[in-house]
């Protein structure tokens, strides 16, 4: 592989353009992150039976290299498909709520070891280990627990494990071949909301008609809406591990909103 450009760094990582010798483009990632690499081919490989991802063409102790996706800008069609490919990737389901390898989000480990349901997988695999860590004031830490108490009473009709991405923010959904192609997944089995909830935390273009697309193939619980800021607790504490509080009013924005649910 030869390398053509370099795109800068991630999390630590450096980011490669590059050309295979058969001349086939591809992405790479580099650095000591096997075990981070090996998570997220696992997840790509996982997703791809459903939804369009790119290839995994090379996983290593020290590099990630994928097929490069030529970007396209995004269109009203183009959402529409990737709102029905979505809802298709979530019906392809999951054994349980966890995943077979270990997880991560950026360069955040995440415990995927399966829990008997949704709420309780919520609460002690994704919400309580990044709060131990977020270094927020005790009162905020208190408001958070609280809330965690409330979720198997919010969290809404109970639903079979859905086949979810885990970190669908913008960043993650490239245009491409008139439909969404996902990239950084933190795939597991997970609760299908929870995609949704990512998709508006930070905007998509043409959200609306991501979501109408969505709906008509599989149309959210009753009251999902309301369960947004729930979902978005967890993607709102990495945040605040990763980048510090600049975030925290917007966790405790959403903590407030759970507990009034």
């Amino acid at each position: 592989m030869r390398f053509t450009q370099d795109l800068g760094s991630s999390h630590g990582w450096r980011l490669w353009r590059g050309v295979l010798d058969d001349g086939r483009e591809v992405f790479a990632k580099s650095g000591p992150a096997s075990e981070v690499f090996a998570s997220e081919a696992a997840g790509l490989r996982w997703l791809g039976a459903a939804i369009a991802v790119p290839e995994v063409v090379e996983e290593g102790s020290d590099r990630l290299v994928l097929s490069w996706v030529r970007q396209e800008p995004p269109a009203a069609a183009s959402a529409e498909r990737f709102g029905r490919a979505l809802a298709g990737l979530h019906r392809a389901g999951a054994p349980g709520f966890g995943a077979p390898w270990p997880g991560f989000i950026a360069e955040l480990p995440m415990d995927n070891t399966p829990a008997a349901d949704w709420p309780s997988f919520y609460a002690t695999r994704r919400v309580l280990p990044f709060l131990r860590t977020a270094g927020l004031p005790s009162s905020d830490v208190a408001l958070v627990e609280r809330a965690v108490g409330r979720f198997p009473e919010v969290a809404g009709p109970a639903e079979p494990p859905a086949r979810i991405h885990g970190d669908l923010w913008s960043g993650n959904v490239l245009w491409s071949g008139g439909s969404g192609v996902l990239i950084d997944p933190a795939a597991h089995g997970g609760h299908r909301e929870s995609d949704l909830a990512m998709l508006e935390l930070f905007g998509l273009p043409y959200l609306d008609r991501v979501l109408g697309a969505y709906r008509e193939e599989w149309a959210p619980a009753e009251g999902w809406r309301e369960r947004v800021p729930l979902h978005q607790l967890h993607p709102l504490l990495v945040h605040v591990v990763l980048f510090g509080g600049g975030y925290r009013d917007s966790l405790m924005s959403a903590v407030r909103r759970v507990l009034a649910i």
